[in-house]
């Protein structure tokens, strides 16, 4: 193969994705484990508010009371002792203890909801990172076999060269060894290739086995948003919005904590039949007194006021991380980007001409093997290098949504 068709190779398009990425997103959404668990947690969780908001059961109590013998009703009509009857009974919170319970129970449900938010964002971003990183593979695998191509016919040259004796035999052994480092780097990019359409299956739950096409081209594209707009997103985003619900929930739960100072009371109703004597009835008013409040209560309240200050302090601890996060993947993002551009309008192409003017002397004779190597050598480094910018710069993009939530 001669350079120009191995350059023609290069430039041929790209072949249409089998399964482009925002489909096996989709799958993903639907299928993968991991989302449809916090989902049912969620679920689970907005089931809480309303039971937690009520009151406790009410107790029904029957029975009798006998007098002159302990057989049922025994005296009844006669002696104003015996009777029998019926008395409800209703355990009452101190008033706004049940709103507070269900107003705890509701945020810790909105803080499962951006767990399950948290849990899409994590798999889809692995997702889209794997993706990514099986797209280099398939590059690098591509382009390490036409290097192995180019180099063959370079080596054809050398062996004519040294058969004419124009050429050290020490030409050929170095082609030949860099033959066989491409020969192991090919299989440790088909390994990494099985590698990542393992994951890819396990994420969107698919048999293991089946293979993921991916495009054999794919542009890097550019920023979506600049670093404070990301910064500014991050604030509600489930990385740091579960945090504030659960800040707010401990709150709640110091207030509520606060109430038990104020006696509960249960409300108990009664009607009572005496046989031929008059009906009587009865209503009371038990208080469940908060005696020893300085060794319950107060320590609840200081627990408590403990814990609303460290949901405070993981929150704050959350966001310095979320924002390092970003900033460290927005470097990240930027400099691939600029790198692609620096590798694809200068480095490359100064590379490729370099090495077929570099081929076509060594044919002649006005070139060393040294300097064709040398230059083959950088185009092999460079256009793989700009593969793996463009990997690195959509990984660093993938990590970014995850942590903003900005698509």
């Amino acid at each position: 193969m001669t350079l120009k068709h191995y350059l023609c190779l290069l430039a041929l398009p790209a072949l249409a994705a089998t399964q482009p990425l925002p489909t096996l997103v989709d799958e993903a959404l639907r299928n993968n484990r991991e989302i449809l668990a916090a989902q049912k947690k969620y679920e689970a969780a907005r089931q809480r508010p309303t039971q937690a908001s009520a009151l406790p059961e009410p107790t029904v109590s029957l029975g009798y009371t006998s007098s002159g013998a302990p057989y049922p009703v025994a005296g009844i009509g006669v002696s104003p002792t015996a009777n029998a009857g019926v008395m409800i009974s209703q355990e009452m919170p101190f008033p706004g203890k049940q709103k507070l319970r269900g107003e705890i129970a509701a945020k810790e449900a909105d803080a499962e909801f951006q767990q399950y938010l948290s849990v899409r964002l994590g798999v889809i971003a692995r997702l889209k990172q794997t993706y990514h990183e099986l797209h280099h593979a398939n590059v690098a695998i591509t382009f390490t076999k036409r290097n192995q191509e180019l180099l063959q016919s370079i080596l054809r040259v050398s062996e004519a060269r040294y058969a004419a004796g124009r050429a050290a035999q020490q030409d050929i052994f170095k082609a030949q060894t860099q033959f066989s480092i491409f020969e192991a780097q090919l299989l440790r990019y088909q390994q990494e290739q099985t590698s990542k359409e393992i994951e890819i299956n396990a994420l969107l739950n698919r048999p293991q086995g089946g293979h993921i096409d991916v495009p054999v081209d794919m542009a890097p594209g550019v920023m979506p948003a600049t670093l404070d707009e990301l910064l500014a997103r991050a604030r509600t985003a489930p990385a740091l919005a579960g945090p504030q619900q659960m800040i707010q929930r401990a709150e709640l739960a110091a207030n509520l904590a606060r109430k038990n100072y104020n006696p509960d009371y249960t409300l108990s109703g009664g009607y009572f039949n005496q046989g031929a004597m008059p009906p009587m009835w009865q209503f009371r008013v038990d208080f469940k007194l908060p005696a020893y409040f300085w060794r319950s209560q107060r320590a609840a309240v200081n627990e408590r006021e403990f814990s609303a200050a460290e949901a405070r302090h993981d929150y704050e601890a959350a966001s310095i991380a979320v924002q390092s996060r970003i900033r460290e993947q927005y470097t990240i993002a930027t400099t691939a980007r600029r790198l692609v551009d620096l590798y694809d309008k200068s480095v490359v192409p100064e590379a490729k001409l370099a090495l077929e003017s570099s081929l076509a002397g060594y044919r002649t004779g006005a070139v060393d093997f040294v300097t064709v190597f040398s230059n083959f050598m950088n185009v092999a480094d460079n256009e793989l290098m700009v593969h793996e910018e463009i990997m690195q710069f959509h990984v660093a993009l993938a990590r970014l949504e995850e942590l903003t939530g900005v698509e």
